[in-house]
């Protein structure tokens, strides 16, 4: 089953380029380890909250906003996508994760499989 960990980081606490480095190389060490076990489907840095925009749905109308949706002191990072065994692999990763220093918070999800997808069936009435 694939796995979704989400990365938080307070943004007001940039790291120093030395930290910056040792959390690059610690998380790339943990990519070459996935994918050498066959576990990895995806991983990326985002780029800060500042250069989001939310879009919503609100009343029928689309609303577009700058910047990230919610006040909070962590921002989502990045993310990393695995095919684990169930939530104790999940958590070995994420506590490998935690300790890159890339992020205050990792969040596990599992991910649900995408529905089939729903074909319409267009019915044409005919007149008798």
């Amino acid at each position: 089953m694939d796995y979704m960990f989400l990365l938080y980081r307070d943004e007001s606490k940039p790291m120093s380029p030395e930290e910056g480095y040792q959390a690059r190389s610690r998380q790339w060490a943990i990519i070459d380890d996935t994918k050498r076990k066959g576990v990895f489907r995806a991983a990326g840095p985002l780029q800060s909250s500042s250069s989001a925009v939310s879009v919503r749905a609100k009343d029928g109308h689309v609303v577009a906003t700058d910047g990230p949706f919610t006040e909070t002191k962590e921002a989502l990072a990045g993310y990393y996508i695995l095919d684990c065994s169930g939530m104790e692999e999940a958590r070995y990763w994420a506590d490998r994760i935690a300790q890159t220093g890339c992020a205050h918070t990792v969040e596990i999800r599992p991910m649900r499989e995408l529905p089939a997808r729903i074909e319409t069936v267009q019915t044409v009435a005919v007149n008798a």
